[in-house]
């Protein structure tokens, strides 16, 4: 075994990990009235600058802050364009998990927030410890 691809596999393993808890809580949080629906849109951008961190482990925070923004806001705007088929995918489960069902331009302060949580965590683990 390389030795070299360890730190590699912790951090994807550990993306990996936070991606699934961020869905468990995003779905979590669907159920309960008393959670505001704009949260699962912050856990939702969260999901997604996670998997890019998995993706792209080795590229910087910036990088990976800016990729989830790009690919966020083109969901969001995405949902502008209403052709049948589309529509028609956006009324399945999936299409509603993952292209939305309506613009909303709130959505998109909520993708940002998500995202700037996802860098803070970031940052807070690359802290040195003293």
């Amino acid at each position: 075994m390389n030795n070299s691809n360890l730190p590699v596999r912790k951090t994807r393993l550990l993306y990996s990990v936070l991606v699934v808890v961020t869905i468990f809580a995003g779905l979590i949080s669907r159920h309960y009235t008393f959670i505001p629906l704009f949260i699962g849109d912050i856990l939702w951008a969260l999901m997604v600058y996670f998997i890019v961190r998995f993706l792209f482990s080795s590229k910087p925070i910036k990088f990976a802050g800016i990729i989830s923004l790009l690919f966020c806001y083109a969901i969001e705007f995405s949902q502008l364009y209403k052709a049948p088929w589309i529509n028609e995918l956006r009324h399945t489960l999936f299409g509603r998990l993952v292209l939305g069902e309506g613009f909303l331009w709130s959505d998109l302060l909520c993708y940002t927030v998500g995202v700037a949580i996802g860098i803070l965590i970031d940052l807070l683990r690359q802290k040195p410890k003293s």
